[in-house]
């Protein structure tokens, strides 16, 4: 191990050397999960840790770029190389040039070959979130800003990163390939997993604090208050999405919901994200409106958002990605010092997290 570790060890040194000081959260012999020497690929944990790790490489790839750190100065190939993976190749922003996403190989070592090795990917196509820094923050803001008009389905970012799932899955098979992103990145995945779903392919994702843009309703402490502010806004969305007949053209029977309900997601998320705790909300809302026997409003309601139908009555198609009909919903309840660590990759390989997990099976 001390071995394996030092040459990631002396591309840090070396990068302080010529003047480049890399932050430590982008060193993964100082900031990465070291403690997984052996992957278990049937630990929810080390799937997890994996997924995430995989993902922070796609980050420091960009910085890697935007610093001009090469061969070892280099820090980004220890994220994926410390869990055998190789990478393939890595997508390129047609705009700024900027590289948002990287094809991972899965190769281990004969020695490395056990049971738990079935569980694991092939491929792994990861997805990074927005970088706030002179060279990719314009690009990355923008396609933020997709994501709130529900346009992300016609950037040209997501042109490249559909076609290269695409790619993958034919050429390999949906059960080889996983994917994986972070904020914007988790968004990207989301949306690539949702489209590949619509034709049928159901691919592993790992979404870590996926953007939900809502009012803040999770931030209300008053449970009751909270409970009556969703049934509201249930009546309301279910209301209008009848009246445009957005859901059921014609009073159809087949639920277009239903379709995506076989593809389950991992979506992680922190309570003390605001850009993604609404998911919480949204999911366990549906359970609470069937069990005081309104179930129907809120099937109708959690297809469709108020910011979407509005877009649909002005004459603009709009699909809000966040809308999803089944996940496995994987919270951190692990105390937070600020926004920054409960919206960040790192917190999702920590070994001492406290989590709780459920299922949501949208029927």
């Amino acid at each position: 191990m001390q071995r394996h570790l030092g040459g990631y060890q002396e591309a840090a040194a070396a990068t302080g050397t010529y003047g480049i000081m890399a932050s430590d959260r982008e060193d993964f012999s100082l900031s990465g999960p070291l403690h997984l020497a052996i992957v278990d690929w049937t630990n929810a944990h080390h799937r997890r840790s994996v997924a995430a790790s995989l993902v922070q490489g796609v980050y420091i790839l960009e910085r890697d770029r935007q610093l001009k750190r090469q061969g070892p100065q280099a820090l980004a190939s220890p994220w994926w190389e410390f869990f055998h993976f190789h990478l393939l190749r890595h997508l390129v922003d047609d705009v700024d040039s900027s590289i948002f996403a990287a094809i991972y190989e899965f190769k281990p070592p004969k020695s490395h070959y056990h049971n738990s090795v079935d569980e694991s990917p092939r491929y792994v196509i990861a997805f990074r979130g927005t970088i706030t820094k002179p060279e990719s923050v314009s690009r990355d803001l923008q396609l933020d800003l997709h994501i709130l008009r529900n346009g992300l389905h016609e950037t040209s970012r997501f042109e490249i990163a559909i076609q290269a799932v695409r790619n993958v899955v034919a050429t390999v098979g949906e059960s080889n390939v996983w994917l994986a992103g972070h904020s914007l990145g988790a968004a990207m995945a989301l949306l690539a997993g949702k489209t590949m779903a619509k034709t049928g392919f159901f691919l592993q994702a790992f979404l870590f604090n996926s953007p939900f843009f809502s009012a803040p309703i999770e931030r209300i402490k008053d449970e009751r208050v909270k409970h009556g502010l969703r049934i509201a806004n249930s009546v309301i969305t279910a209301g209008l999405a009848f009246a445009t007949k957005k859901s059921y053209h014609n009073n159809q029977s087949v639920d277009p919901f239903a379709a995506l309900s076989a593809w389950i997601p991992f979506l992680f998320v922190n309570p003390g994200d605001h850009l993604c705790s609404e998911y919480i909300g949204y999911l366990e809302h549906r359970k609470k409106m069937d069990d005081i026997g309104i179930g129907a409003i809120e099937r109708l309601a959690t297809q469709n958002s108020l910011g979407g139908l509005l877009m649909s009555a002005m004459g603009r198609e709009s699909e809000p990605l966040h809308l999803i009909p089944s996940a496995n919903l994987i919270v951190n309840l692990t105390p937070c010092q600020d926004f920054r660590e409960a919206h960040g990759i790192h917190q999702w390989w920590r070994p001492d997290l406290d989590i709780k997990s459920k299922l949501y099976n949208y029927k």
